[in-house]
């Protein structure tokens, strides 16, 4: 058996020593294993913890016990062979679109050094990502100049501009209409398979997580903890027309039974 590109070990996580001291968990007994390439998604019920899971696998929060370890490499640190893109773009508004899809360059070290020997290189690169994504004759065009869904495009070429090993991305959709919604599942899933990087997807969408996944996992309400792991075996490539098959369905439908009765018990407890 290989050794995992993500494996997560008993890992627990409070978020100061006080909460720690009376036992108060953000997430609680995390055991997770992703092989190279994998994509899995994470949905759950809201302050379920898939925010805090993300920070613990950036090295952004490190977990009051338990063991992470990315690449096989222990996460002591923020990590630089990431990726993230956010609900929100964030693209700076005096920047044109190619210029904030080189800032992880101008940023983060070998690149950094290597900027302005590079610059004409990473510019190619830059455009020939946004020709990828349909944002060719775009590149000097400012953010406000960009629909919704073209700045999150922008936003996903940012986070993979550097070609990192894993791309995360929270809930990177959830402001966008249904239509341009489903165009960028096509474009993610396009990218994906040409370079196969990993990919961590948190969603409230469960149609999103079964169109794109290889494995979905369901948390529980806080304390988060895995508590449903479904492997999505719908054959790829897949186009839009799967998520109106029986097949596709009956998953969506399975996932949102698990939520169900998770909010079902959480509301019992709470009585």
């Amino acid at each position: 058996m290989t050794r995992p590109f993500i494996d997560f070990q008993n890992v627990w996580l409070a978020y100061n020593d006080q909460l720690l001291a009376q036992g108060h968990f953000a997430v609680e007994d995390i055991s997770l294993q992703v092989g190279e390439g994998e994509f899995i998604a994470i949905v759950g019920p809201s302050g379920c913890g898939k925010s805090t899971f993300m920070k613990l696998t950036t090295g952004l929060k490190h977990p009051s016990k338990g063991t992470i370890h990315i690449g096989g490499q222990p996460v002591d640190g923020p990590l630089k062979i990431s990726g993230m893109a956010f609900q929100a773009p964030s693209l700076l508004p005096w920047r044109t679109t190619i210029d904030n899809v080189l800032l992880p360059l101008e940023i983060v070290e070998p690149h950094r050094s290597q900027f302005k020997q590079r610059r004409d290189e990473y510019r190619a690169r830059a455009s020939k990502l946004l020709q990828t994504v349909g944002l060719g004759g775009y590149e000097e065009k400012f953010p406000w100049q960009l629909s919704g869904g073209m700045q999150q495009r922008a936003s996903i070429c940012r986070a993979l501009i550097h070609e990192p090993k894993m791309l995360l991305l929270d809930e990177p959709f959830g402001a966008l209409d249904a239509f341009t919604r489903e165009e960028l599942w096509c474009i993610l899933r396009d990218l994906w398979q040409s370079q196969r990087f990993n990919v961590i997807l948190v969603t409230h969408d469960l149609r999103e997580s079964v169109f794109l996944a290889d494995t979905v996992y369901v948390m529980s309400k806080s304390p988060g903890r895995f508590v449903v792991k479904r492997a999505i075996e719908l054959p790829r490539p897949r186009d839009l027309e799967v998520t109106y098959t029986p097949e596709f369905t009956d998953i969506v439908h399975e996932l949102r039974g698990h939520i169900g009765a998770i909010r079902k018990k959480s509301a019992e407890v709470a009585q």
